[in-house]
Formats: C-alpha cells, structure tokens, sequence
C-alpha cells in the first residue's frame, strides 16, 4: 500500500529527462564564490581575509547566532576577493571568493569520527561545525532542527518523495549512493535513541526499492515506505500525514507533531561527515528544462557559478524565456546565471518562452478547484481577495500562515489568477501586523 494525503495535485513530472542520467562529476572550477547567506538563519561572517591561503573543508565563515551554519572553502587556494555579489535571490551578499589552486588540499582538522564513540551533543555539534542544512530547499540548519526535536518525538523520517516536476538529484542519490542514505538514518537514530526511521519514496521511483532494500539493516530499524505519486508529497506536513497519519498543528513545527523530517540528502551528508570528516562543500543538481540542450544530473563544488553547470550541458538549446533554481512549483526566478551554487540547490532549470505564459486578465470563475488541490485545506481565492484588500483580520481567520505556497493551487485555476504571489503577500501582511503587536 502507497502512503499519501488530501489533496495535492498530479502535474507532468518531466522526470523523464534526467531519471535515466547517472550523476557526472563536474570538474572544479577555476574560483569559486561562497556567499555568507546559504542557510535559513542568521548569516555568517569571514573568517578569512583577501591573500590567505585555504584549504578544502578549511572553516572560512560563521557566527555564534544560535540558528545558523557556518561555511567552509570547497576547493583549496586564495582568498581574492571579499565584497557584495549577486546571490541567487536577487540581492547583494557579502562572499568570499577563492581562486582554485586545483590542489584539492584537505584542511589538517578533517578527519572521520565514530558516533559510537561520540555523546549525542558531541554528535550534534559535529553536525553543526561540518555547516549541514536541510537539503531539501529550505536549507535550514540540522543542527538546529535536531536540537528543538531532542527528547520531543517519537518517528524521524526521511524524505526520498522528491515530489517537484524535473528533480531528479535525490531519486539519483538512492540509486548511486544508498549506503550514505542508509548510513545517515542509522545515525540519526542513534542520536534520537529511537528504534525506528521511516524512508518515504514515491511510487514513481520504485525502481530503488530493490537497491535501498540491498543495505537496510535485517532488524527492519529503517522501514521503506512507498509513496503515492502526488505532488506536494515531499513538503513535510504532508509527509508527516502520509506516514504517520498525524496534522502538525496551527503555527507549529514537525516536533510538535512527534516527528523530525530529513532529506535524503541530508541524511547523506551526515553519513559523509563522519564517515571521512569532510564538511558541505558539494551538491547534487539536475540541470533540466525544455531550453537545455542535454540536460543532465551533476556532482558540482558549492559555489560553482551556475553558467558552468549549463555549458556542462552543451549550453542553451534556446535562450530561454525563465531560469530557475529548485523546481517549478516552489522554485526561485533567477536574474542572472552567474550566481552562484549555493548549499540549498538542487536544481537549476530553463525553460522556453512558449512554455510560460501568463493571462492577461486572470478571473476567478468560482470553480472550487483551488480548495480540492490545497494540500492544507485553506480557501486560496478567499485568501487572496482578502490580501488585495489588505484585510488582516481575516487573512488571519482563514489561516494564511499555513499556506505552504506549494503552487498547487495556482497550477488548477483555470482563470489563471496569481493566486500564491497573492497569498504570499498576504502572508507578509500577518507577519508585518504581528510584529506590530509586540
């Protein structure tokens, strides 16, 4: 039996392009640029200057802010240049840029560590000081989601759904690296001190079943657990109801609901911290779209700026209409692509002009598909009349903090309204006013 929940809606997963691509090694390239913000939380400050030497995984940026991770060099060389850069969300940060000495020198205080050996705080503070976030999208720091889950829930799942049309990097993972995935749950579970990990995988990449099932430990502590295919199955609240059958409530976290939710890879970089010591500096990206000639899935240095991974992929097959990291429901509108990889991408796409097409005078026909396809079961038109209005009172009674802007709501209208850039703003306006109260 696949596990699913209400609602959600079932889009061209476009997964075809890329599932079929093993993961290719992008070389380094010759200076990478690591912003100071790759992570929900407060960001980093250098800790190096311009002319110093660094070393692969050598530690070149943190702050003792509580929720936040540090960040460390992904190739080894000189520090050129610390000043504002274009960061994939359209603002001006602060980064560091190394110059590659194409020596890959591994920093002296790398090394492997045994987590049976290790406190759980010890366990925890490795996490933090190898700069792990969530790889998922959201990029928020584990070390910080583990702690506020600590002696709070009683199931940790891991999150192989990978529900976003075109992203093939995590379902690539479970094919090419499951004992890191495997690897990663076990230690999770040790820090918890649980008995068992639930991994969710869709339906649609059931073809790893057989190969995660080859390093699952004999004692059924890690539970592979099908999935509907249904997009958003892979946002957290949903993967929560899918598995457990438990609602995380109003304004709360997963932990409220007894659970803790990691991605796959995520899980995998725990797995590689203490399996050879060496911190975030890589990522998996699908580079896909309709505007990229040979569409690929690619092992690229943290970093890396974007136009390499598409020259990668023989460049553009057109110039394309919209380029976007993450995937094309949640994902973020690039300006440029000369910004760089950042801790959070898994994916780079481009699409071609015909395939983005906006209404020029979007209408609600009151249809009511909008309510069948929210996965939080809120009333998006309601929604977002009310923050045209500008209406707080009852943005705040219909909910509007618990929309997720997954897009599904968007995706169904057939009068083509605007409806999550509406309900985002919405969103902004509670925020706004709560602050006000305080």
């Amino acid at each position: 039996m696949a596990f699913t929940f209400k609602g959600g809606i079932h889009p061209d997963d476009g997964k075809r392009f890329t599932a079929a691509k093993q993961i290719e090694l992008l070389n380094a390239p010759t200076h990478v640029v690591l912003p100071m913000t790759m992570h929900i939380g407060a960001p980093c400050a250098p800790l190096v200057k311009v002319g110093d030497h660094v070393c692969l995984g050598q530690k070149i940026a943190d702050t003792e802010a509580p929720v936040s991770a540090p960040i460390h060099a992904s190739v080894s060389g000189t520090v050129t240049e610390i000043a504002p850069k274009l960061h994939p969300n359209g603002s001006m940060v602060q980064c560091i840029v190394i110059e590659n000495d194409f020596q890959d020198e591994p920093d002296p205080s790398i090394h492997a560590l045994d987590p049976d050996t290790l406190t759980t705080d010890e366990m925890v503070a490795a996490i933090r000081e190898a700069g792990i976030v969530g790889h998922g999208g959201a990029a928020f720091p584990t070390h910080t989601k583990i702690l506020s889950a600590l002696n709070k829930i009683d199931n940790i799942l891991i999150n192989g759904a990978e529900c976003e049309p075109y992203i093939t990097s995590d379902y690539r993972i479970l094919l090419e690296y499951p004992w890191e995935v495997v690897g990663g749950a076990k230690i999770l579970l040790r820090m918890f001190g649980l008995n068992e990990v639930k991994l969710g995988v869709e339906m649609n990449k059931q073809d790893a079943f057989p190969v995660l099932k080859e390093y699952l430990p004999q004692d059924e502590s890690i539970k592979l657990c099908p999935l509907t295919t249904k997009y958003p199955q892979g946002a957290e609240k949903q993967l929560i109801y899918a598995l457990t059958g438990r609602e995380v409530p109003s304004g709360k976290l997963p932990a409220d609901a007894g659970c803790a939710v990691f991605n796959v890879d995520t899980a995998a970089a725990i797995y590689r911290l203490f399996a050879t010591g060496m911190p975030v500096i890589r990522r998996i990206v699908t580079v896909a779209g309709s505007a990229i000639a040979n569409p690929k899935n690619l092992e690229v240095r943290v970093g890396t700026p974007i136009d390499q991974l598409i020259a990668a992929c023989g460049g553009f097959s057109e110039p394309p209409n919209k380029l976007l990291m993450g995937g094309p429901m949640m994902g973020i509108s690039l300006v440029s692509d000369e910004v760089p990889v950042i801790k959070g991408t898994n994916a780079i796409l481009a699409f071609c002009k015909n395939e983005c097409v906006t209404a020029k005078n979007p209408v609600c026909i009151r249809c009511g598909k909008c309510l069948a396809a929210c996965p939080m079961r809120l009333a998006p038109t309601y929604i977002y009349n009310y923050a045209l209005k500008r209406n707080v009172a009852e943005l705040e009674r219909y909910n509007t903090l618990d929309c997720i802007e997954c897009g599904a709501c968007t995706y169904v209208c057939p009068g083509k309204l605007p409806l999550v850039q509406g309900i985002r703003s919405g969103k902004q306006l509670v925020t706004d006013e709560r602050r006000k109260r305080k």
